[in-house]
């Protein structure tokens, strides 16, 4: 099973101009199977009052990263949604940028089980959680472009 180039880069651009990911300067760093990056890149907006970086942020990066690490196994005409959502909150952040490194641990044809970790700019391990994903038959993106390679077709 090869991954379409042009539907990834499709794809991360649909993720870059939808509403929610463009208000939280959230992208979709990288996404291959089984993995997904996601980055926020943090502001004055992502702070609570004590000037640390709200729980929800990092909630939302980690659920970001976990859909989309199991995301790209899906047939075309399937899409997907988050069940649950468990998190551990490690350590704080106050600025910079923080990146999710998500990876599919087992997928199925109904249910998923994902994880991600979040990291800031030092690669200091701030928070690490877990996600239950739900397949969800007649649901597509549409993207106009073929997910997956035909077997025999190269990549340009």
């Amino acid at each position: 099973m090869k991954v379409n180039p042009a539907y990834v880069e499709a794809l991360k651009a649909l993720v870059k101009k939808s509403p929610y990911p463009s208000h939280m300067r959230m992208v979709l760093d990288h996404i291959e199977i089984d993995r997904a990056e996601v980055i926020i890149d943090l502001g004055t907006c992502h702070l609570q009052p004590y000037g640390i970086v709200h729980g929800g942020v990092v909630a939302t990066i980690i659920d970001t990263a976990t859909f989309w690490a199991g995301f790209l196994r899906l047939p075309e005409d399937v899409g997907l949604v988050n069940v649950d959502l468990k998190l551990n909150y490690l350590q704080q952040v106050v600025d910079g940028k923080i990146r999710a490194k998500g990876s599919c641990m087992r997928h199925g044809r109904s249910l998923s089980y994902t994880e991600a970790s979040v990291f800031d700019e030092d690669e200091n391990l701030i928070a690490h959680g877990t996600s239950t994903l739900m397949s969800l038959p007649g649901k597509s993106l549409n993207l106009g472009l073929k997910k997956f390679l035909e077997t025999g077709d190269k990549e340009d």
